[in-house]
């Protein structure tokens, strides 16, 4: 019986250890999608002023401005899901003491 529990516990905690491991992986590919973003915007908005385009300026200026948007919703929803995540450890936790 030991030997199942400590086996299972094994299971579970590779188990876990993937899930973070994805959602670190996801968290970080949306992360450098904004830093890739807001390049190209300041990019775009260096070249509106470089050649007097003020529709390019002001693309640029939304780009950078998206990008930083989706940088700070990124943050919120990472701390979100580790709060869930600790969460449903702290209930697990209280379930097997039990």
């Amino acid at each position: 019986m030991l030997i199942r529990k400590v086996g299972f516990f094994i299971v579970e905690f590779f188990i876990m250890t993937d899930e973070n491991e994805e959602q670190n992986e996801s968290s970080l590919s949306e992360n450098l999608a904004a830093v890739g973003q807001i390049i190209v915007g300041q990019i775009e908005t260096i070249g509106g002023v470089l050649t007097g385009d003020p529709v390019t300026r002001a693309e640029g200026n939304f780009n950078v401005e998206v990008g930083n948007l989706h940088q700070e919703s990124n943050k919120a929803l990472t701390a979100l899901d580790k709060k869930e995540q600790m969460a449903a450890d702290a209930l697990e936790k209280s379930n097997q003491t039990q």
